[in-house]
């Protein structure tokens, strides 16, 4: 027994207001030009009867949509949240969305690889998958067989799949030679995850060959363009933390002790990286940019650096989020996605200076 008061409906309002069912649909569809006296009348009528709008379960049932964009992103989504590129690119993503009413769906790509990946069965119409994601082929089959339209943000979609792309490994390049340049040649490089298990080791040929994330592969083979034979360290993901665990590895003995070996320059792969290596180095008693340089790549107004400003490669990640949004609703609403390509910006900071003269190699 239903002891519950019954939900105003639009032919509740329609009546309230006298006028017909449809005029009162199309108030709150926004499709349709309506007279401002018409919808103020509609609108007034639903205030009174405490009608919010459409029910979204009829809705979703008329269409046989949900009305949810699925978002794929690679390890656990509290730590996707600690990083201001994916919270950029999340609200580029809800503008691009907001012109056709659609609301997204966070999932992990899921690490555990003896089970399917969270979008096998999410109710979505459309999926945008975040290149960094660990298990993107495996979730771009699962995508395909669902026949769902899909965009690929920084990730190896196909020739098939709409891709938002960012000159990786060119822009990579870039910030390496500027710190060649500047003298150094002993140099290492913290990278971001290769592979679903994110492990916080030195990179080797093996684990190279069997590298799943592009991003990775792509800012690490920019780095290798300036510095073929340096140490690369994988950290666990894109994380402060990360980068001063990283950072202590390259610069310091277990007991604390400075490295004799020590890089003069490191060159990291996210801005929180870059944030946690000089913190680091400034607890090991390292002046940045006297002692040791460190740059980043993002572009990301990072804390903890002081009155330090970073040395980095600025992407547009709002844009990019935007770029995905826009393609996904052209697909939803039965055109064809189209691929959109962003640059980075070098942006001079004070982290990178010329080696000090007691590291100065011997050439």
């Amino acid at each position: 027994m239903s002891t519950g008061i019954r939900r105003a409906t639009i032919a509740d309002v329609a009546r309230e207001a006298g006028v017909s069912t449809s005029t009162a649909s199309v108030v709150f569809s926004g499709k349709v030009n309506v007279a401002d006296a018409t919808r103020q009348k509609v609108l007034a009528a639903a205030a009174a009867l405490g009608y919010t709008g459409p029910d979204p379960r009829a809705a979703s049932l008329r269409t046989g949509r949900s009305g949810i964009v699925g978002v794929v992103l690679g390890g656990e989504l509290r730590h996707a949240f600690l990083d201001p590129v994916t919270t950029a690119m999340m609200d580029g993503l809800t503008d691009a969305l907001a012109s056709i009413s659609t609301g997204i769906l966070l999932l992990r790509d899921d690490p555990r690889e003896d089970e399917p990946p969270a979008i096998a069965e999410a109710p979505v119409d459309a999926v945008v998958l975040i290149g960094c994601s660990t298990r993107a082929r495996e979730v771009l089959d699962v995508v395909r067989q669902r026949g769902l339209p899909v965009v690929v943000i920084e990730g190896d979609g196909g020739d098939d799949v709409p891709q938002v792309t960012l000159d990786n490994r060119e822009a990579s390049a870039t910030i390496a030679r500027h710190v060649l340049q500047l003298g150094h040649r002993r140099a290492a490089t913290i990278t971001l995850p290769l592979d679903s298990a994110r492990e916080r080791a030195l990179i080797t040929p093996a684990r190279e060959a069997s590298a799943t994330v592009s991003v990775t592969l792509d800012r690490l083979a920019g780095f290798r363009e300036a510095f073929p034979d340096a140490v690369a360290i994988t950290a666990a993901g894109s994380l402060v933390d990360e980068g001063y665990l990283v950072g202590r590895m390259l610069l310091a003995t277990d007991d604390g002790a400075l490295r004799d070996d020590r890089p003069t320059a490191i060159v990291t792969q996210s801005d929180l990286l870059a944030v946690g290596a000089i913190r680091a180095a400034e607890e090991l008693g390292l002046r940045v940019s006297e002692d040791l340089t460190v740059v980043g790549f993002d572009g990301i107004a990072a804390d903890g650096l002081g009155s330090l400003e970073l040395t980095t490669m600025a992407q547009p990640a709002l844009e990019k989020g935007r770029a995905a949004g826009e393609q996904v609703t052209r697909m939803l609403e039965g055109e064809a996605g189209e691929s959109v390509h962003f640059t980075c910006e070098f942006r001079a900071g004070e982290t990178a200076a010329r080696p000090a003269v007691r590291n100065s190699p011997v050439e």
